[in-house]
């Protein structure tokens, strides 16, 4: 009997205790050793990374005529990548953003913030519903007068009633200030509408570099509707003979010959050789000077502004009269219209750039009868 019992305590050892071992043998699960995570956590850490790595690139697609093409597909498109061709993930439309900013400065009176005003209205009222619109003015200052929203009627009645001039004009700092807003608006569907002359007063708090590097980095297409041509045909009527005198001089002498002083009709001493006055020169030195150097800031912010719309996929437009300024809105909202964004995943890692890295674009059709255009290239973004 005694045997009998030892030999049911050895079996019940040898079921009993080898998993009791085991049991011993697994982590205890605590803060400090937490479970593994579970496969599908990988998967999306792998759609976070994948999204990451995605460029969304603004094209605009238009025809022989230049009017906006609506059978864009992937295979119509070559992008180069600093020279490498680019797989072509999609190709969509979106809603735009879409910030109309404002030049209210009038120091010499050559700007004219009733036409920046009906150009801006002639804008929204053309660009298609659903788009999200902002407005923003600047002299001295850049001023928010709307922010997004995609009311057109709302922006419409802003642009009538709290657009107001001022003096000075500090384009950097309206970049800057700008460029903030598209904070939180996806890549690829941003879109400034700048109405100006480009020409920079003093005294701004940004430096033009840091506010086109910032501009840069938002990847947004600017569309420019210029007053530089249009300023400097102002300044020439007003430095050209617009009066005469009254036609009739009076430095002969009695007894001169009335024929050589160009009418018999007229007594001696008198001639209809007319008499030329200066209309509207002004004669104070200081004033003239500064409009001398208001006519060569022109061209040089003129060069600038060009610089800034190709670079980033838009145009420049410059108009010769008040009356071609309010139809360029047209040619604005045509533009901002026919975009499409195109995605693709860079064939190098935008994770192995280095901060702030430039990357040279080109677009191509493949396509006959097809025109596009888009940005020069893009910042890689710091937090990449």
């Amino acid at each position: 009997m005694l045997f009998k019992n030892l030999w049911l305590i050895g079996l019940f050892c040898v079921l009993v205790l080898p998993s009791a071992t085991m049991h011993r043998q697994k982590p205890a699960l605590t803060p400090q050793n937490p479970p593994p995570s579970p496969t599908p956590r990988t998967e999306e850490q792998e759609a976070v990374r994948i999204f990451t790595e995605e460029v969304r690139l603004p094209v605009v697609a238009v025809d022989q005529f230049g009017h906006y093409d609506p059978t864009l597909e992937a295979d119509d498109v070559l992008v180069l990548e600093d020279g490498v061709a680019q797989q072509i993930k999609s190709v969509q439309r979106l809603p735009a953003n879409v910030l109309l900013l404002l030049d209210v400065g009038n120091d010499l009176g050559l700007k004219n913030t009733n036409v920046t005003r009906d150009v801006a209205l002639r804008v929204i009222s053309l660009i298609h519903a659903g788009n999200r619109i902002a407005v923003m003015q600047f002299a001295a200052r850049p001023e928010l007068l709307q922010s997004w929203t995609d009311d057109k009627e709302k922006v419409a009645k802003t642009l009538k009633t709290q657009l107001h001039s001022g003096k000075t004009s500090r384009l950097s700092d309206a970049i800057a200030a700008a460029s903030d807003q598209f904070k939180d608006t996806p890549p690829g569907t941003r879109h400034i509408v700048l109405i100006s002359d480009g020409v920079e007063s003093p005294g701004g708090r940004t430096t033009l570099i840091s506010s086109l590097k910032q501009l840069n980095s938002i990847q947004a297409t600017v569309h420019i509707i210029s007053y530089t041509v249009l300023a400097r045909l102002q300044l020439e009527n007003r430095n050209s003979v617009v009066s005469k005198g009254d036609g009739v001089q009076r430095d002969g002498h009695p007894g001169s010959n009335p024929v050589a002083n160009g009418d018999p009709t007229l007594p001696p001493g008198t001639t209809r050789t007319p008499s030329f006055r200066v209309g509207s020169i002004d004669l104070d030195v200081a004033m003239r000077r500064k409009r001398k150097e208001y006519e060569r800031a022109t061209r040089e912010s003129e060069t600038r502004l060009k610089d800034i719309a190709e670079e980033s996929g838009g145009q420049i437009l410059l108009p010769t009269s008040s009356e071609e300024l309010a139809s360029e809105a047209e040619n604005v909202a045509r533009d901002i219209g026919s975009q499409y964004i195109v995605t693709y995943r860079p064939k190098r890692p935008l994770a192995d750039a280095r901060a702030g890295e430039y990357r040279r674009i080109e677009v191509a059709s493949r396509r006959v009868g097809l025109y596009l255009r888009s940005r020069r290239g893009y910042v890689v973004p710091i937090t990449q």
